[in-house]
């Protein structure tokens, strides 16, 4: 009897993005299995925002192919990639203080219900209780949905808009720098939440330039050297200083080559420099 293997969740083959005459991303070849947190790591310029928006519609591939769940798809924007079970929290986190956990996780889809029948209000009863099974039953955290989010601590404002990027019920969450500015006690919170993303059955796409946190927290890395891979390595096997040298080399650590040629690694960083905007 046979049993058959999971496919990844995502599949990225061999994609290109070019900015005018500069390629951003180049032949990038990846996959995001079932269940796996996967980080993403390489110096300013090296292609990470690039991939990611990519991942989410925002930019569209010149060349290769993504597929989710083994089939090929083209990703039209950020609610074609909801739709499809991709949910993304960005570094900045983009919460309103003012405003209550439950109405930050439903922030621009609250749900509604008829008064009478006829008239269309906010149902805020509902969009409590769902606001904390969310952060329970995924993240395990207990806060009151009700709670201006001004006064949550910084790791439990990064569960709300992680939770936010849950209620859509994604397959696959990108983080983009989830730690960026928090005390260690903060850090420790968003740790527990990556994994409880994981045994919630999501898998993570994790960006971070803490390289410790990193290695803490994923299965594999992805390491990115001027819009193309380096190498994909599993996290217990690798030190922090072996991912240093291959974002500083652009070479992996299986590579005989000692130094790249000096002419094409003249062009690239000048490339780079050129478009740091457009690729950081």
């Amino acid at each position: 009897m046979t049993t058959d293997t999971p496919k990844p969740r995502i599949e990225v083959e061999h994609v290109q993005k070019r900015f005018g005459t500069v390629e951003a991303l180049s032949d990038v070849t990846l996959t995001l299995e079932e269940n796996e947190v996967l980080g993403l790591v390489g110096d300013n310029g090296a292609g990470k925002s690039t991939f990611i928006k990519t991942l989410v519609g925002i930019h569209q591939p010149d060349g290769g192919e993504i597929r989710f769940e083994g089939e090929p798809v083209t990703i039209e924007g950020p609610k074609h990639a909801r739709k499809l079970g991709i949910g993304t929290v960005y570094q900045d986190l983009a919460l309103v203080d003012e405003l209550s956990v439950a109405e930050n996780l439903f922030l621009g889809r609250m749900p509604v219900k008829k008064l009478g029948g006829v008239l269309p209000i906010v149902d805020r009863e509902y969009m409590a209780a769902e606001a904390e099974r969310i952060l329970s039953e995924h993240l395990n955290i207990h806060v009151d949905p009700d709670t201006p989010v001004e006064y949550l601590s910084g790791g439990e404002r990064q569960a709300v808009a992680i939770g936010r990027a849950l209620v859509t019920d994604p397959d696959i969450v990108l983080l983009d720098e989830p730690t960026s500015a928090l005390s260690k006690a903060a850090v420790d919170h968003v740790e527990e939440l990556v994994e409880q993303l994981r045994e919630s059955g999501h898998s993570v796409i994790l960006i971070d330039h803490n390289l410790e946190e990193v290695l803490s927290m994923t299965d594999r890395i992805a390491v990115l050297f001027q819009g193309r891979i380096v190498d994909v390595v599993d996290s217990e096997n690798i030190t922090r200083d072996d991912v240093v040298s291959m974002m500083v080399s652009g070479h992996s650590l299986q590579d005989d080559d000692s130094e790249p040629d000096s002419g094409d690694t003249v062009s690239r960083k000048s490339e780079s420099s050129s478009s740091s905007s457009s690729t950081a």
